[in-house]
């Protein structure tokens, strides 16, 4: 495929796939059919798409093909920052004649002049961010209502697919990466949920269905009309695990599956019950479906993790709507169209530095319109107390046995 032609001093943008590799080749002079290297003849050169954004080839006189991309460019930036303050300090450092103090206060200098200028560019930087992440919840409020009554949209192509291998039942599972960032991680599973484990769910929820609520800010929970459904919750008998008990099995599988995503060695002690949440569809025209309007199942605000808090949820679907009922992450760009026993698993922690997400988790669950629609959560908490668990919940003044998503 050609390239359109670069005059000397243009920039050409490289808008293609990681690893593409582009050829420039110098055009011969139209009056005398040679190039201006030394033996006249043409020059060429390569170059790479990166993982990078903002790539950009600009070609200089003599055929020097410089190439740019948002990490070389803010590598030069220090770099320059850093020269300009390595030469004032230089002035200083030589009228010192050798004195020790003088020599002290110059690296002293050295060092205010390049955090002045780094903390000056960083500021800069983190506004502009803001101003677009700003933009960015805007529109996806926006878009929000359009996103979910949109029946027919698909879920959101993935970044990649992978398999993961789930030791305790020997089976490889399709998953599918819709967003992959240190603190913001939205994975698709398919299989994940057995109808033998739907089927011990419904079971165990049906004589404790009631009104879904949502945390009320002090602890303990609420009705509201931002979440239409209804709920149990399902405690799990870990005695039984052994026994081939299902729902034992299921819960071992989610932390299995957060494990091998986050690497933070999660167990049991001290994590919530299992929920079972069923919507029920009462037609297109229905003012006030079953629905659960957008939020955030911990905190998405990018501070540091609260200890004892959730920082990840698993949310596996045993009945699927005939229309409605998707699962949307508006900030994120992402939508997910259920399968029959597919789950959706999210992360709002980065397991290194244990910040929160930054509002890229916040989801909703899209209004049920015709049919059911039934999943099983399982929302994760870190750094829980294994000798009494709930020690942890109650200094965040969280009661035992309410629901607070």
């Amino acid at each position: 495929m050609s390239s359109p032609d670069i005059m000397s001093g243009a920039d050409f943008n490289l808008n293609s796939y990681v690893g593409h590799e582009f050829e420039l080749r110098e055009k011969p002079s139209a009056k005398t059919g040679l190039c201006k290297s030394e033996d006249q003849t043409c020059r060429n050169s390569f170059v790479k798409v990166s993982p990078n954004f903002d790539q950009v080839v600009t070609v200089r006189e003599g055929f020097a093909v410089e190439f740019l991309d948002d990490k070389l460019r803010a590598k030069m930036e220090a770099t320059s920052l850093v020269r300009a303050c390595r030469e004032k300090a230089k002035t200083r450092l030589e009228r010192t004649e050798n004195n020790t103090m003088e020599i002290e206060n110059s690296i002293d200098y050295l060092v205010e002049c390049v955090e002045g200028q780094v903390s000056e560019s960083l500021s800069k930087a983190t506004e502009e961010i803001n101003f677009q992440a700003k933009i960015r919840t805007n529109m996806a409020k926006l878009m929000e209502n359009y996103t979910c009554f949109d029946t027919d949209l698909n879920t959101t192509e993935p970044l990649r697919e992978e398999h993961w291998h789930s030791a305790r039942d020997n089976r490889y599972r399709e998953v599918q990466v819709l967003l992959d960032r240190p603190a913001s991680k939205i994975l698709y599973v398919e299989n994940f949920i057995s109808q033998k484990e739907c089927d011990a769910m419904d079971i165990a929820a049906k004589k404790d269905l009631h009104k879904a609520t949502v945390a009320d800010g002090k602890g303990g929970s609420e009705y509201s009309e931002h979440r239409k459904a209804m709920q149990a919750g399902i405690t799990v008998s870990w005695k039984k695990e052994q026994s081939g008990d299902d729902i034992a099995i299921l819960s071992r599988r989610v932390y299995d599956l957060t494990n091998h995503v986050l690497g933070l060695d999660i167990k049991e002690n001290g994590q919530e019950d299992l929920m079972s949440i069923q919507y029920f569809g009462r037609g297109v025209n229905d003012t006030s479906p079953d629905r659960y309007t957008p939020h955030c199942d911990g905190d998405c605000t990018g501070t540091p993790h609260k200890r004892g808090t959730r920082m990840a949820t698993m949310v596996m679907y045993c009945t699927i709507p005939e229309i409605g009922g998707h699962t949307n992450f508006r900030n994120a760009g992402v939508h997910v169209r259920p399968t029959h026993g597919g789950a959706v698993f999210f992360s709002y922690i980065d397991p290194e530095t244990k910040f929160t997400d930054k509002g890229f988790t916040e989801h909703s669950g899209c209004p049920v319109l015709k049919g059911e629609k039934k999943i099983v959560t399982q929302w994760i908490r870190l750094g829980v107390d294994d000798a009494n668990p709930w020690n942890s919940f109650n200094s965040l003044g969280i009661k035992k046995g309410t629901n607070n998503d």
